[in-house]
């Protein structure tokens, strides 16, 4: 359960705005004029600092939930403005969409999907499928990977496989777009965090006690370790 221990607004006001601003395509100030509707007043910068604290550290607790993924992954990067550049989220769904990890990094190069590919597999198991683009530096990654597997994973390079996955980059973009760029790696890391959370929990992806019966608000107060007020 996350500690929200010597903050001024309570647990239940923090998680409701971290959830609007990772679930929809929401600014900080339009956050905040909603708020004030509300008769809450919290000013951008605060729930900047929420969402950069507390995000992450959802997610990190969601994981423990998640359901298993199949064994076809679709893995493709798309593009995320931090501090006026463009940087990398590598990202892969399996062959029914549903999300198996994300990783954001500062380079597009053998080494940054390697580093994808081993966060993936090490907390999905090793696919028995990848479809990707004509990236050689995906490829060479994989390669290196198969070179330590007793059964290599099957790699296949063919676009229109990757249909599914590049459909499924457009939520993470429609939400992440008002946001107008990150101001930091951290700050953008950490939103992703939470903005890929919500996705996952729209998609059905984790185990929880009466989840059938649950709305979103509630499936992601629970994975945050709290009981959603009624």
């Amino acid at each position: 359960m996350l500690s929200f221990k010597g903050m001024r607004f309570p647990a239940d006001v923090i998680l409701v705005c971290i959830r609007w601003y990772a679930a929809y395509p929401l600014s900080y100030r339009h956050l905040e004029e909603i708020m004030d509707e509300r008769g809450v007043s919290v000013d951008h910068s605060t729930l900047n600092r929420w969402a950069i604290r507390f995000l992450p550290l959802i997610e990190k607790l969601s994981r423990k939930h998640k359901r298993k993924v199949g064994t076809s992954w679709r893995m493709d990067e798309t593009y995320i403005k931090v501090k006026g550049v463009w940087k990398y989220l590598y990202r892969a769904v399996d062959k029914e969409g549903k999300t198996v990890d994300f990783l954001l990094t500062a380079q597009r190069d053998m080494a940054a999907a390697k580093r994808f590919f081993e966060k993936a597999m090490r907390e999905n198991g090793v696919p028995e499928k990848i479809a990707m683009d004509k990236s050689g530096a995906n490829k060479a990654s994989i390669d290196e990977i198969n070179g330590a597997l007793a059964v290599p994973i099957t790699v296949r390079q063919v676009k229109y496989l990757n249909n599914i996955v590049e459909q499924d980059h457009r939520t993470v973009k429609r939400v992440t777009r008002p946001m107008l760029g990150f101001k930091s790696f951290r700050a953008a890391a950490n939103v992703l965090a939470g903005v890929e959370l919500t996705h996952m929990i729209r998609k059905g992806q984790f185990v929880i006690d009466g989840a059938a019966s649950m709305s979103f608000a509630d499936q992601f107060h629970a994975l945050a370790g709290h009981i959603r007020p009624m």
